[in-house]
């Protein structure tokens, strides 16, 4: 039987990825105002940047909506015959309605298809790139058990730190105070974020300056690898030289069985603003 994976635009996963493994994308939308956006179709996150910085006010996002999935599902059928089983890996629940729209949609379906509904708890290119991993399994002849398996495996043992380089955003979007923002930004603190278990945007710690803050995330990464092969992806936002070279040291300071580098999306971006270094780390 064919397993198709589906996930949301906020997976960040590159177009020419998604097209080669097969992976479908049901697009989150973003508002600048009274325009909107399909994210990854009516705007790149290239374009998002930069509007970003011309605009004064914070823009807004939304998931898709119930019916847009269910078009989803069954063009997927339509595709694939009426033996298709679908597994969807979706933004974290914590963050969006994306995983209920998906689950209403199957509800919504007259129908009788196989689909499996993930809540990651993940975020951007962390669930992007277990959904990249489960693509490669189905392309490979797994079925749908043993690819379920290894995304439990991916989602409980993922490690994603990420820095950003204003406080702006966080502020705009409400996820700290206004005096903090301000004194964090007069002291150059570097805020390190991650994803708790319940999959929301938790504090790890806090550094002063980009250089210490990297060098925190690599040695709570160290501890974690401890020395075995890794999956590795590098995210950024507006960032593309930096992550670059954070790439090549993290290759040189573990043993990286693969590697990408991704600019994270409208979706994401909207919370942290230009600037972003993150890295994602799974043993394999």
């Amino acid at each position: 039987m064919p397993v198709v994976i589906l996930t949301d635009s906020a997976s960040d996963i590159d177009a020419s990825v998604r097209q080669s493994l097969g992976i479908v994308t049901v697009p989150l939308k973003v508002m600048f105002g009274s325009e909107t956006y399909l994210d990854g179709v009516t705007i790149s996150s290239s374009e998002f940047f930069e509007k970003l910085k011309q605009s004064h006010a914070l823009p807004t996002t939304s998931q898709p909506s119930p019916l847009e999935f269910a078009e989803a599902y069954k063009a997927i059928r339509e595709e694939y015959g009426s033996d298709v089983q679908i597994i969807a890996i979706l933004l974290s629940g914590s963050l969006s309605g994306t995983y209920q729209s998906a689950m209403i949609a199957k509800s919504m379906l007259d129908e009788n298809i196989d689909i499996t509904v993930i809540d990651s708890r993940k975020a951007s290119f962390v669930h992007g790139m277990i959904c990249v991993e489960a693509a490669k399994d189905a392309k490979a002849g797994k079925g749908k058990e043993q690819i379920l398996d290894a995304i439990d495996r991916y989602l409980d043992s993922v490690q994603v730190y990420f820095i950003v380089d204003t406080l702006e955003f966080l502020q705009k979007g409400g996820r700290i105070g206004r005096a903090s923002a301000v004194i964090g930004s007069l002291l150059n603190i570097k805020p390190i974020l991650t994803l708790d278990p319940a999959g929301y945007v938790a504090a790890f710690d806090k550094v002063r300056g980009t250089k210490k803050a990297l060098n925190r995330v690599l040695e709570a990464l160290q501890e974690y690898a401890q020395g075995q092969p890794v999956r590795v992806a590098i995210l950024h936002s507006s960032a593309h030289e930096q992550a670059s070279e954070l790439l090549e040291r993290v290759k040189n300071e573990f043993q990286v069985s693969e590697s990408h580098l991704e600019q994270i999306g409208p979706v994401i971006g909207t919370h942290t603003g230009p600037g972003l270094l993150g890295v994602v780390m799974v043993k394999q």
